[in-house]
């Protein structure tokens, strides 16, 4: 049977939602609370009450090992998905960076490519743009323009920066700019060869192609445009009935064009309540909770808190560009194969533990 759609209520209005890359969990911004489910079990993991206004954006980085969350209080948050996840129902685990360097309320976010160490920019009516660095947490570049900002993307390679403004203008900044500034003023008298011009209303959304030469724009004035970005000149137009809230280039998947194509496996429904919260007296509620991590090999850390900390060494080595050393990088190197090989472990021991219980004989 084709899968059935599954309504999902919940306690307000949902300003803004997004999905993991790795498609095991979804984000929702209601009021100025944030919801992450579960998407295999429909499970709700977390409530995040951070932000003091509502919710306008939020955004995963590529290797999902990271949220960011942007609001009308000006302030955007970055967040680690393993604290949240590991964090006790009862406490509200702290963002690992927070961003208060816009002055009104945030438009938009867009995160590059480089899990943890990719570059994110946000957008703001304060008629900024700004470019920050999440492993560190400093920001990289703000650029100043004459209208407010409502969305923001950045190119494949991160070469440019696309704006969108509230006078339906497009602008395209330069990132690798010279000379290297931080506190940038986009004068458009002066860049008028890096302006999309063709939109009669604000710019709600951006994106632009795998090859970097296409830029998808909606806008409030009811049209989706297409638009070379080499020459600025706009190749579609797609008219709609209202305003454009969301669009966006994908990759099509496989089976797209196949008309026997059926989903494999039906979404649940999602949950109302906090995970392990629930009333256990509700039907459906029996069945086996595996949570990962809480077998322990030594006393109070488990296999997750040891692999986030190995986690951080690589990449604190990383950003520090250490050289030298060869001896240390030697144990580290086997410290991970040992972690690995229990990983591994752990993994056929949980395998075979769901195969007994799958394959277990009705009473």
């Amino acid at each position: 049977q084709d899968q059935l759609q599954q309504k999902i209520i919940c306690p307000g209005p949902v300003t803004c939602l997004t999905a993991s890359p790795n498609g095991l969990y979804i984000l929702a911004g209601v009021a100025e609370s944030i919801y992450l489910w579960e998407v295999s079990n429909g499970n709700l993991l977390a409530i995040l009450n951070r932000h003091y206004q509502d919710l306008t954006c939020l955004c995963f980085t590529d290797d999902s090992s990271h949220f960011l969350s942007g609001a009308k209080d000006c302030l955007a948050l970055v967040w680690n998905l393993y604290n949240v996840l590991q964090a006790e129902p009862s406490q509200i685990p702290d963002p690992r960076h927070v961003w208060s360097r816009h002055s009104l309320p945030i438009t938009d976010l867009c995160c590059g490519f480089g899990g943890p160490l990719a570059r994110a920019a946000t957008a703001s009516l304060d008629q900024t743009a700004k470019l920050w660095e999440i492993s560190s947490g400093e920001l990289l570049l703000s650029v100043l323009f004459d209208v407010g900002i409502m969305a923001v993307t950045l190119d494949l390679s991160e070469y440019h920066m696309f704006c969108g403004g509230m006078d339906g203008s497009i602008f395209q900044v330069d990132l690798c700019a010279w000379p290297v500034q931080r506190d940038r003023t986009f004068q458009t008298e002066r860049e008028n060869g890096k302006v999309f011009k063709g939109h009669r209303n604000q710019v709600t959304c951006l994106s632009v192609s795998t090859d970097g030469s296409l830029l998808l724009s909606g806008s409030h004035d009811e049209t989706v445009r297409l638009w070379d970005i080499q020459s600025k000149q706009c190749l579609k137009t797609m008219n709609h009935k209202g305003p454009v809230t969301n669009a966006f280039i994908v990759l099509a998947p496989a089976n797209m064009f196949n008309p026997d194509g059926k989903p494999s496996m039906p979404l649940p429904k999602f949950s109302k309540h906090l995970h392990g919260t629930e009333s256990s007296d509700e039907p459906g509620t029996e069945g086996v909770t595996l949570r990962l991590g809480l077998h322990q090999q030594e006393p109070g850390q488990s296999y997750l808190e040891k692999a986030d900390r190995m986690y951080s060494q690589m990449h604190s080595t990383r950003e520090k560009n250490l050289v030298g050393d060869q001896e240390h990088l030697t144990i580290q190197v086997s410290e991970l194969e040992e972690e690995v090989s229990n990983l591994r472990k752990i993994n056929k021991d949980l395998f075979d533990f769901s195969t007994r219980i799958i394959t277990k004989p009705a009473k």
